[in-house]
């Protein structure tokens, strides 16, 4: 699981991953620049699905799917174990990611606080 969470004065998307999950993903923050973030959605379904080819990370099928991953050219950070609170954030011109597929505590706030973000832009 990751907290989420707005860095207003930087201009930046926080994703802090929280536990063992850092371990998992080989990564325990990400930063991303919010005039990089396309937006997000809360999306089930996506971890349900294929996850690509696994770059570094893990990938238990069913128990843990945790770092890089390419999939159709995308570059995507996965860190879920809970498909019901996987929250996808678009990105673009990102140097590292097209697309983070996170696991948060409460989906819609999560998604609703990155919308509220992007949109004052």
């Amino acid at each position: 699981m990751a907290l989420i969470s707005i860095d207003r004065q930087r201009d930046q998307l926080i994703a802090e991953i929280q536990g063992l999950n850092k371990l998992w993903s080989l990564k325990s923050r990400l930063e991303i620049p919010l005039a990089h973030v396309r937006g997000a959605t809360h999306d089930p379904g996506i971890a349900r699905g294929r996850k690509g080819i696994r770059v570094g990370g893990t990938n238990l099928p069913g128990v843990i799917t945790a770092g890089r991953f390419l999939h159709h050219g995308e570059r995507l950070f996965w860190d879920v174990k809970n498909p019901d609170k996987a929250v996808v954030i678009e990105l673009a011109d990102a140097e590292t990611y097209d697309r983070l597929v996170i696991e948060v505590d409460d989906p819609r706030a999560t998604v609703a606080l990155i919308e509220q973000s992007i949109d004052r832009e």
